[in-house]
């Protein structure tokens, strides 16, 4: 570097750092705006995480934090040798893969049949109603499935009796519960998940779609061609967020719709750590559980994205 160069240096930082400050200074009410969110997140995100040490401590309430004794990693090691947590670990991996298979493609179905009705009024009342379960809890929803799936009175039982079966007791039932979970899960959220992709589709320049058309490419030609590719991006953010969570199999759901009958193919990391935590009393191995989930959601989200990283160089989807 020349000692003109060298000279000039300091002077563009100084430009930049100045330029910088008189943009946040004119904008400095959207800044504003952003501030509420960021306390929320300090508050109760960040300064929680201090909360993290009684994984690693034998955690008793009337000790406090720094008079509770250092167990290291002997919290971890009881986890792994506890046959509870390994079952609700096999259960929780089960359901978030079936939620994943159903779940996630749902959405982008949903977005491409809505994109291709024609009718701007009757696109938006569909989309209206696909909308309308996310804003439902899951207690709600939980009474919804119990109703309908009732072995005396539920509608879907009374369809079985009438040709001549035997009703089955879905909530009841190892073979059934996690089916019922899965397309729940999956009812509630199509059409809330399926908004990110119709703004995706807004996108599309329109004249890709007619100079596929004048060259006599069939609307299914156009979907693989130009309509999948164009939001191929956005499937695959949304698909490395669906990952990185994949040790959340949904706790409100489960907690709300499971018994005693299906614990051994419904209890899940959430369930088994509250079971822990508060029934039990056993604060460090409940925050070990949180822990270990954390982790492993992190390490999922690094490799799904080195994959999708691999896959933009390869094929250059992204």
């Amino acid at each position: 570097m020349s000692k003109k160069t060298a000279a000039m240096a300091p002077t563009l930082n100084e430009s930049r750092r100045r330029r910088t400050m008189r943009v946040m200074w004119m904008d400095r009410m959207f800044y504003l705006m952003l501030l509420p969110g960021i306390i929320y997140f300090i508050i109760f995100h960040y300064v929680p995480m201090y909360g993290v040490q009684i994984a690693f401590r034998n955690y008793k309430m009337k000790l406090g934090f720094f008079g509770s004794s250092w167990v290291g990693m002997d919290n971890f090691e009881k986890l792994f040798r506890d046959p509870g947590f390994l079952t609700a670990l096999k259960n929780t991996i089960i359901i978030s893969l079936l939620k994943i298979a159903v779940g996630f493609p749902a959405p982008i179905l949903l977005a491409l049949m809505l994109n291709a009705v024609r009718s701007t009024a009757a696109r938006r009342i569909f989309q209206s109603i696909s909308y309308l379960p996310h804003f439902l809890s899951w207690i709600v929803i939980a009474s919804l499935v119990r109703s309908m799936f009732s072995t005396s009175t539920g509608a879907v039982n009374q369809v079985i009796k009438n040709l001549g079966m035997e009703p089955i007791n879905f909530l009841g039932s190892g073979k059934y519960f996690r089916g019922v979970l899965v397309l729940s899960d999956c009812w509630k959220e199509i059409g809330w998940g399926s908004i990110i992709y119709l703004a995706a589709l807004m996108g599309v320049d329109a004249q890709l779609y007619e100079a596929a058309t004048v060259d006599g490419a069939s609307p299914f030609r156009q979907l693989i061609s130009i309509t999948l590719p164009s939001i191929a991006p956005t499937i695959i953010t949304m698909l490395i967020l669906r990952v990185g969570g994949i040790l959340s199999a949904g706790q409100d759901q489960v907690y709300a719709m499971y018994n005693e009958l299906v614990y051994s193919v419904a209890d899940i990391l959430d369930t088994y750590a509250l079971r822990v935590g508060l029934n039990n009393l056993k604060y460090s191995m409940s925050t070990a559980v949180s822990l270990f989930k954390s982790a492993i959601g992190l390490v999922m989200i690094l490799v799904t994205n080195k994959i999708s990283k691999m896959v933009d160089e390869n094929n250059g989807i992204l």
